[in-house]
């Protein structure tokens, strides 16, 4: 059964969504694509271990402290969209990639032809943002291009991570 819960952040209000073991969704109020999937009338338990964990995360994240583990992750999607966040789960902290390096490194992986859009596409629907930190991935050009919270958000998210966005 899928369960929300909040949690704030210095840029807003995240929305979690959990199934009891695992975080099945991280969004900003506001975003694109916020909420994606979840059935209506999900109870909130702001109390839910899992929630509990993922909080502890963004506070250490936010305060550019040594992270804790991820709690359990399970976000839905098709198989594509799973490998391509599985990928950037493999970005380390403060690095970045471009949606055609990412389209590249899949092209070897899964043995066939993809897109830069396509990868755009998926890196899009993320369901946990931050924690599959999809804000890593810019464009070829290493423009803020692409991030459903918003290209302010991505901006300051990279400079905390060590990489200036900001003008």
């Amino acid at each position: 059964m899928t369960v929300l819960g909040h949690a704030e952040s210095p840029l807003g209000t995240l929305l979690l969504s959990g199934d009891g073991e695992a975080l099945t969704g991280l969004w900003f109020l506001g975003q694109k694509y916020e909420g994606a999937g979840l059935p209506e009338n999900a109870p909130t338990d702001e109390g839910m271990p899992v929630f509990e964990t993922a909080r502890a995360w963004l506070r250490a994240y936010f305060a550019g402290e040594a992270l804790p583990e991820l709690p359990p992750l399970r976000p839905a999607g098709t198989d594509f969209q799973k490998a391509v966040w599985q990928r950037l789960l493999a970005i380390p902290y403060g690095e970045r990639r471009t949606y055609g390096g990412l389209a590249g490194e899949l092209e070897t992986i899964l043995g066939r032809r993809t897109s830069a859009r396509a990868v755009g596409s998926a890196v899009g629907r993320n369901p946990i943002s931050l924690m599959i930190p999809c804000h890593r991935v810019v464009g070829s050009s290493g423009s803020l291009t692409g991030y459903a919270g918003g290209v302010e958000r991505k901006a300051f998210l990279l400079a905390l991570e060590g990489e200036d966005h900001t003008g």
